[in-house]
């Protein structure tokens, strides 16, 4: 079994040799191997689909402030990918932000960049710098392709595990049961989704991310461990949807803090932040 693992993931990494994009921001080589306008075109398709049942809040107060962050989110993001050269990470993204009328403690991203605010989540998101680290986070998601990412490890996993998993069935090296078990640690045969649950890294990287970018539209980066912590010790035994798929740890947070000096290199008023801290240390 350990010889046919490391023939699958040989196979991945040929897969990553022919078709390797970069994240924004971070750099990190990725797996992609669906074109953007497909994952554009399924995006927009759920999205639809979506709309069919959401009902947009009645809360004109909340629903100005959650567009307000996220136009602000969004500016900021545009005008530093036009001075640096790096376009190509927005092209054809059509942002759209909502609230949506739920109790439910959520909110997402489409790949496409339909940005969706459950009114549940304002409970602890409930000012605009606390709301910044939600949707900062989510539009990470989306410039980051992690969506056709996760979906391309899969499809990478499952046609080199079916061609191989075909060979040994036929050779009798390996019983159906063991097959069958092969097949359910690797995920394959699995149906594919647009929005699947994202990996510990992709979380931990779309964390880094949107500090970044709540750096560049000048909010207040700390935050972003203040509302992981109030969600995590507020879950109890019902754990908040938007907690179920973005797991919160000591690792997580500890993963916040390491990003907060790039972060806040990207801030607007970097030095005054840098002199405020140099001051409020010499004070001690």
């Amino acid at each position: 079994m350990k010889i046919l693992r490391n023939i699958i993931l040989f196979g991945i990494s040929v897969f990553m040799l022919a078709s390797c994009g970069t994240v924004a921001l971070t750099g990190r080589n990725q797996l992609l191997l669906y074109s953007d306008s497909d994952i554009l075109s399924l995006s927009e398709q759920s999205y639809q689909e979506f709309c069919t049942t959401a009902v947009a809040s009645s809360n004109a107060n909340a629903t100005n402030v959650v567009k307000g962050v996220c136009s602000n989110l969004l500016t900021a993001m545009s005008d530093y990918f036009t001075k640096t050269g790096q376009q190509h990470y927005m092209a054809d993204l059509n942002w759209r932000c909502d609230l949506v009328k739920s109790n439910e403690v959520n909110a997402f991203c489409m790949p496409s960049g339909k940005i969706v605010v459950y009114e549940g989540i304002l409970s602890y998101a409930n000012t605009p710098d606390l709301l910044a680290v939600v949707i900062g986070h989510e539009i990470a998601h989306a410039i980051a392709r992690h969506s056709n990412e996760r979906m391309s490890r899969q499809m990478a996993v499952e046609t080199i595990g079916n061609a191989v998993l075909t060979a040994a069935a036929g050779s009798g090296k390996y019983t159906s049961a063991q097959l069958n078990s092969f097949n359910t640690a690797l995920g394959i045969g699995s149906q594919y989704g647009l929005i699947l649950p994202f990996s510990r890294k992709q979380e931990y990287e779309a964390d880094r991310i949107g500090l970044i970018l709540m750096a560049m539209a000048g909010y207040d980066i700390t935050k972003a461990v203040e509302l992981w912590e109030k969600m995590s010790a507020d879950g109890g035994s019902s754990v908040p949807a938007f907690m179920s798929t973005h797991p919160t740890d000591a690792k997580r947070i500890a993963n916040l803090n390491k990003c907060m000096t790039e972060a806040i290199k990207y801030h607007p008023k970097y030095e005054e932040y840098v002199k405020a801290s140099q001051t409020a240390k010499s004070a001690k």
